[in-house]
C-alpha cells in the first residue's frame, strides 16, 4: 500500500487563511448569528442583571418540537404564526437528577428566513428576546423594552389566517 505524502513543491509552506481573522466575512453565518444574539441580549441583560443572573442563553438551529397547525402553543414559546422563533425552558432536573438552570433558546433558521437584511434580523432578535425575557420575569414586554414595536409575534398563540 502506497500513501501519497504531502509535497510542498515551491517551498512556501502550508497556505494560511484566505481572509484575516478581523474581517467580517471570516465568521460563518452561525457565528455571526451568535454574535447578533449576544448584541441584542446585552441591553436587556444590563437592565435586569440581578433577575437574569441564573438564566442561560442558547441558540439552536431549528425547533425540535412536534407541532400541529391547529395547536395552541404554550406561553413560554414565541412564534410567528405556527413557527416557533424562541422559547423559555424553565429550571428543572435532568435525567441524572442534577438541577438545571433556566434557559432562553433562540431558533436560528426561522429567524434568518424571516429577515431579509441585517437590520431586520437585529429588530426581530430584539423583539423575540424581549418577549422571552418578559415571559421569564412575568412582565409586560413594553416594561422590558419600551422601544419595542410589539410586532406580529404571538406569545404562546398561533395566529392562523384562512385564505
Amino acid at each position: 500500500m502506497h500513501t501519497r505524502t504531502f509535497r510542498d513543491r515551491r517551498g512556501r509552506g502550508i497556505r494560511g487563511p484566505v481572509l484575516p481573522m478581523a474581517a467580517p466575512r471570516f465568521r460563518s453565518r452561525r457565528e455571526s448569528f451568535d454574535v447578533a444574539v449576544l448584541e441584542a441580549y446585552a441591553p436587556i441583560q444590563h437592565g435586569y442583571s440581578e433577575q437574569l443572573a441564573h438564566l442561560d442563553l442558547a441558540v439552536d438551529t431549528v425547533p425540535r418540537m412536534r407541532l400541529r397547525p391547529d395547536m395552541i402553543l404554550p406561553d413560554e414559546i414565541v412564534a410567528d404564526g405556527p413557527v416557533p422563533l424562541g422559547r423559555v425552558i424553565p429550571a428543572g432536573v435532568d435525567p441524572q437528577g442534577r438541577p438545571t438552570r433556566a434557559r432562553l433558546v433562540i431558533f436560528r433558521m426561522p429567524i434568518e428566513q424571516r429577515a431579509t437584511n441585517v437590520r431586520e434580523r437585529e429588530e426581530l432578535l430584539t423583539t423575540v428576546l424581549t418577549a422571552l425575557v418578559a415571559n421569564y420575569l412575568n412582565l409586560d414586554p413594553r416594561d422590558v423594552d419600551p422601544d419595542s414595536s410589539g410586532e406580529d409575534l404571538s406569545l404562546g398563540q398561533v395566529s392562523r389566517s384562512d385564505a
